[in-house]
Order: structure tokens, then sequence, then C-alpha cells
């Protein structure tokens, strides 16, 4: 057992309650008769805002109300409360961070954050947020959280039926809380501000805690000593205070070797939506993919445009480029992708794993946990020290058609039997390759960003979607030719004139093909976070693949945002499909135009609620905390690479 702070008890509660809304209590909480119903309730009324986390009114010991409401923290109040006290200050609003009107806690009210003794946080809001940031150990921890569910657009409310008594005392009592607390208002500014802002912070809360050491003759003088103390030499990150605890940081980073360009394609693949989740609490490295073939006119599409836009990814050196995610970095390598020629494919592992390894030590990574999705990875880690090695299997990249296949299968092979783990979204896919991956296989299905993908009102839609007429069959996604059926696409516009079919994403097929279909709308790449606006005016979502290798083993993560956003669902056949009989029509091509009728007719298997709920366990949390049991699950292969 390990003292491993506030935030990562709250964390584990929210793993293992993944879909639900979660009450946090401290220890020194005694709630009244009624106040979890209470809260609840209040969560679900509608006001001011979309209510993310609702919070009791508390009172101490003695039954008097303890005010708990907090205003945004800034530096101008941290100087008025250092020079005017907390109490007297907040009877201003521009002043004081602490609310002290008294018509909030009898009314109720709405608060930038709340003291994080009792809070109910709605499962809308886990999803979207995230879990706490655990790098604060105590103190502080909720602030950031509260706050950082504002920047999604959720509000804290005060619900004054639920009542509670706060024992507390021990942040007033113990010198090193006291300290903690004080120094972690600093980092949480450094992490929401910038530098410079920290800094100001740091001045107000030195004066503040100097005032006081003089005020305070006798009582406090040892915690505002402690806390000066703190302020002079703080660390980074607080310091775990259990001997032999493995500190924060020590916990290994994450390297991943994704499929995907994190500056120009959808950032909702799994890779990134993983890595977004771990880097609230571990160090993330990025890898933007390093392709499978060199780019060649006659073979694939769009080459100038690609091989440019690598060019400038490359350009990009590395970067933060998440607000709020000060762990979480992208970087491109510059690759030679010409992995069908053994001497050039070795030059490029060599050049690829340099510009690599010096990012992971510049960010302290010197055996990180290594997860790669793709194949031409291999050759690049196989010597690199790691704590574990994944190999998340999204795909049969082998399949892809612009691969050279002998080479990728190779590759792929090798993998399969080096791994630690292999990870698998297709059920199918797991089952086929069981032989070479023995018990190392796991299923580990695709998440979804619940928050996110939530139905917006009509207001809400995009005005190139709302001049588009009712009703709308969509799709949104890449629109390859390797994937999509495009031939049954012309099917639905052909067949169903009255029926507006609207396509949203970048495109690698021609499709001028559909220029004679008035009712035919191809909207082009539109961003991730604009989609589910445009989800959001779909009256059927559809997925009309093709029946190829590379489907047969598919799981996209489309389809767990159609139901989300609570769309009736038509799907051609494939094998993970199977599983979502119960919510999705599935049907053969000769029947994909009387389905989506029959949709449109009847609204599909269930109710949108009920497609909603059905996928409220599949967040990326939740996805991302099996990910890091899994990985640092591992035996440490820290100095001995594994080899086939």
């Amino acid at each position: 057992a390990s003292n491993d702070g506030f935030a990562a008890g709250v964390n584990a509660g929210l793993t293992a309650a993944s879909g639900c809304d979660v009450l946090v209590l401290n220890p020194d909480i005694r709630l009244d008769p009624g106040s979890v119903a209470a809260l609840r309730e209040s969560l679900l009324r509608p006001g001011t805002g979309i209510t993310g986390i609702t919070v009791p009114r508390l009172l101490d010991a003695e039954g008097q109300v303890h005010p708990s409401l907090r205003r945004r923290p800034s530096v101008p109040r941290a100087f008025a409360a250092a020079l005017l006290g907390g109490t007297r200050a907040g009877r201003v609003p521009a002043l004081g961070e602490l609310i002290i009107d008294p018509a909030p806690y009898l009314r109720g009210g709405v608060a930038a954050w709340a003291t994080g003794a009792a809070w109910l946080i709605s499962a809308d809001c886990i999803a979207m947020v995230g879990h706490l940031d655990e790098r604060y150990f105590l103190y502080s921890e909720e602030t950031e959280y509260m706050l950082r569910a504002a920047d999604h657009g959720f509000v804290v409310r005060l619900a004054p039926a639920a009542v509670a008594i706060h024992l507390g005392g021990a942040q007033t009592r113990s010198p090193s809380l006291w300290a903690l607390s004080v120094t972690n208002q600093v980092r949480l500014h450094r992490e929401r501000r910038g530098m410079a802002a920290a800094g100001a912070m740091w001045l107000a809360l030195v004066l503040s805690e100097t005032l006081r050491l003089i005020a305070h003759r006798h009582a406090g003088r040892r915690r505002h000593l402690a806390a000066l103390a703190a302020l002079a030499r703080m660390r980074r990150w607080p310091q775990r205070p259990t001997a032999g605890a493995e500190p924060v940081m020590a916990r290994p980073g994450y390297l991943c070797f994704s499929a995907q360009d994190w500056w120009y394609h959808n950032r909702a693949h799994s890779d990134f939506q993983l890595m977004r989740e771990i880097a609230r609490h571990r160090r993330v490295l990025v890898v933007n993919s390093i392709g499978l073939r060199m780019p060649l006119p006659g073979r694939s599409t769009h080459v100038a445009r690609r091989i440019l836009r690598k060019l400038r990814s490359v350009a990009k050196l590395v970067r933060r480029p998440v607000p709020g995610l000060p762990e979480y970095y992208v970087m491109s390598p510059l690759p030679l992708p010409l992995y069908h020629i053994r001497g050039l494919r070795a030059l490029s592992a060599i050049l690829v794993r340099a510009q690599v390894r010096a990012v992971c030590l510049a960010l302290g990574m010197r055996a990180p946990v290594i997860i790669t999705t793709m194949p031409t990875a291999w050759d690049v880690v196989r010597p690199m020290r790691r704590h574990s090695l994944m190999y998340n299997r999204s795909d049969r990249h082998s399949e892809f058609p612009e691969a050279d296949r002998a080479t990728i299968e190779g590759l792929e092979r090798e993998l399969l039997c080096s791994a630690d783990r292999v990870l698998y979204a297709s059920r199918s896919l797991l089952a086929s390759e069981r032989a070479l991956t023995g018990e190392r296989a796991h299923f580990l299905d695709h998440g979804v960003d619940i928050g996110h993908f939530r139905r917006r009102d009509a207001a809400e839609l995009p005005a190139d979607l709302a001049r588009i007429p009712e009703p709308r069959v969509g799709f949104f996604g890449a629109l390859d030719g390797f994937l999509v059926d495009f031939g049954l696409l012309e099917r639905v516009a052909a067949e169903l004139p009255e029926v507006s079919l609207v396509l949203i994403g970048d495109a690698t097929h021609p499709m001028d093909r559909f220029e004679k279909y008035p009712n035919v709308h191809w909207l082009g790449f539109r961003p991730y976070e604009q989609i589910p606006a445009y989800g959001s005016g779909f009256a059927v979502g559809i997925m009309p693949w093709l029946d190829n290798p590379w489907i047969a083993h598919a799981n996209p993560i489309k389809l767990k945002e159609y139901l989300a956003l609570g769309l009736p669902v038509v799907s051609t056949p494939f094998a993970e499909i199977a599983h979502y009989a119960d919510r999705v029509s599935v049907a053969a091509p000769a029947d994909f135009v009387a389905a989506i009728r029959s949709a449109l007719a009847g609204g599909g298997a269930g109710t949108p609620q009920s497609r909603r709920d059905s996928v409220l366990g599949a967040s990326w949390v939740a996805r991302s905390a099996e990910l890091i049991e899994l990985a640092e699950g591992q035996q440490p292969s820290d100095s001995k690479p594994v080899r086939p």
C-alpha cells in the first residue's frame, strides 16, 4: 500500500464507476438525510449553464454556515486577501475569492469552484473533463478540476437543500499541510496562467504569510513559517510523504508511435484520445505517423500535398498543443519511408530513433512505456530502453493498399511475437492471431468522448448544415476508397431523392461522381470540435463499408459517436457490429436503402436516450485507466529490450 494522495483516490473511484455520476466525500463529512437526492436533483435541474458539479451547504461543527464557494483565483485577489484578509476582501467581488454573501448559501447559486470536501460530479462532466490531476497530491486538485470543468462549459452549483457538517481543521493545525496548500496555489497558477503569473502569485503569498507570521505572535506561527520555507524552496511538484513511496514523476512516461498525424488528421482517433487522458497523470510524447511507404505517383493519391504536409508537420518540431495538458507533447520526426529497401529501412530507423531519443532525454523519459500502432516503428523501438512495449493492433496495416505487403506483414509478426501486450479493438482480429499472442492479447475496446458527443439544439447547428433540407442522412469521417462503398452511397442518393445525403470528411476518392445528384452535399473536412454539432442535424447516421479484409477486423469509433448523439444507425455488416445488433440496423448492401427508409420512418432501434445510455460506460477515461494498468503491470524491461 502507498499514500497516493487525494486525487489518486478520487480517480480510482471515477474509474470504478465509469459512466455514472460520482459523489466525492471526505472522511470528516456528515451528510444530512436526503442530501444525496438533493444534490442529484440540482445536477439535473436546468439553470444558468450546464451543471457538471453540485455541492452541499457546509456547516461547521457548531452548526454555523461555512463559506465554501469561491470566485476564480487571481493575483489581484491574492494581494487583496494578503492585505485585508480573505473574509474582508470577500465582501467585494472584485477583491475577494471567497464568497461571503449569505444569499447563495440559502437560495443556491453558482461559483467558479467550491470546497472539495463534498461534491457530486455528473457522468457527462467526468467523460468530458477526465480525471483529477494527481500531481498536486493534496490541495488545489479540486480547484483545478472545477476550473477545468468551467473551461468545458460546466458550472459548479450549490444545492441549498443538501446539508453537510464538515468537521475539518487538519489543514490549519498541521504546518506541513498548510505549507502544501499554499505552494499548490502557486503551482495551480503556473499550470493555468504561466510562469509570470505564478511568480506574481508567489509574491502575493509570501506577503500574506509574512504579514500573518508577524500578526500571530503565538498560535499559528509554525504553519506560516513552514509555508514561507516551502515557498522559498518549493519543488515543481510535491514529494510524496510516505517513506519509500514512488515519487509522482518517477512513474514511467508514455511514448506513443501513432498511426496518425496530430496536425492534419482527425483527433478522434484512439491514439490521441488515449494519450490525452493518460497525459493527465503521466508525461506523454506522441510521435506522429512515420508512414508505411513513400507516396508515389500512380500508387498514391495527392502525392505532392502529402509530402508537403509531412514536411510542415516536421517543421513544427516539439509542441504542447493542448491547453491545460502541459504533459502532452507531440513531435514529427523526419523519416525515410522506403521500408521495402532493406538498407534504407535500417537508416530510417536510426534517423528516427535519434530524433525521438533526443526528445525523450530532454523530457526526462529514460525508460518509457512504448506504445506503437504503426508496425514500421518496430525497427525504431527494438533497441530502446523501455518499461514495457504495447502493440496497439488497431488494424491489419499490411492490408493497406499502398503498403509493401511482405515487409509490413513481417514487421507486424515481429511485433506480435515481441510485445509485452497486444491490444486489440477487434475481437475477430484478436481471435485470428491468438496463436501468435497467447495470453498477451487483450481486448481494449474503443471509447467515446461522451461529454463532447452530446446532441445540440437546432439553434446550435452549423449554418451550412441548417441550410440543407431535412431529413438528412449523414456520414462523418474519412472518405477513403478502400473503406467506403461509394457505389452504395450513389445508390442511396439515387433511390432516396427526397432525402439529403450529407458527407463530412476529407476524401481520397473522386467526389465528382455525386455532382449529378442535387440531394448530395459533400461539406469536406470539418474540425473534430465541430463534428457533434453536424451530427446533431442527422436523422440517421450511416456506415456504408466495403466488404474487405480491412473492414472485417475494424471497430469504427464513429459507431459509438453516433450512438452517443442518440442517432439511429444503419451499417453494412462486419464482425464487431454483431455486438451492437440490439441498437443498430445491420443491412447488406442490397437492403441498405430499405433499412434507411425504415430508420427514418420508425426512429431506429431503441430511443435516442437508450442509445446514448448504452455507451456511457465506454469513456476514454475508463479506457486510458485500463491501459495504464496493463502497461505498468508488466515486468519492467528497462535494461533489456525484448527481442523476437
